[in-house]
């Protein structure tokens, strides 16, 4: 299983905004790919000296296949959707290889 998480970094005057399209828009198209199994949004806890609110979304994908096929069939339509908000974040993006899930 591979995790591919997006940290962003959204200013403020627009952070709520972005919050409702990430959660409306963003995440299910997301899913809609057929390339993820599931999504968790968080809230990264710690404040950025240089201002704006930080989150980290985490889509799993069942294989670094699947994930590669995201890349190549949906990466650039996806991105290219949050043009409203340019100029007004950061993001960096990281994959990673799930080595074991445990659940309490």
């Amino acid at each position: 299983m591979y995790i591919y998480n997006v940290t962003t970094n959204i200013q403020e005057d627009v952070h709520e905004k972005w919050v409702e399209w990430m959660k409306n828009e963003h995440i299910p198209d997301m899913l809609n790919t057929g390339k993820f199994t599931k999504v968790l949004m968080s809230r990264v806890m710690v404040k950025e000296e240089m201002g704006g609110i930080t989150y980290s979304v985490q889509y799993t994908a069942e294989s670094k296949e699947m994930l590669q096929k995201y890349y190549d069939e949906n990466a650039a339509d996806l991105r290219s959707r949050s043009k409203a908000f340019d100029g007004k974040f950061v993001a960096f993006r990281t994959e990673m290889e799930v080595v074991k899930e445990l659940d309490s």
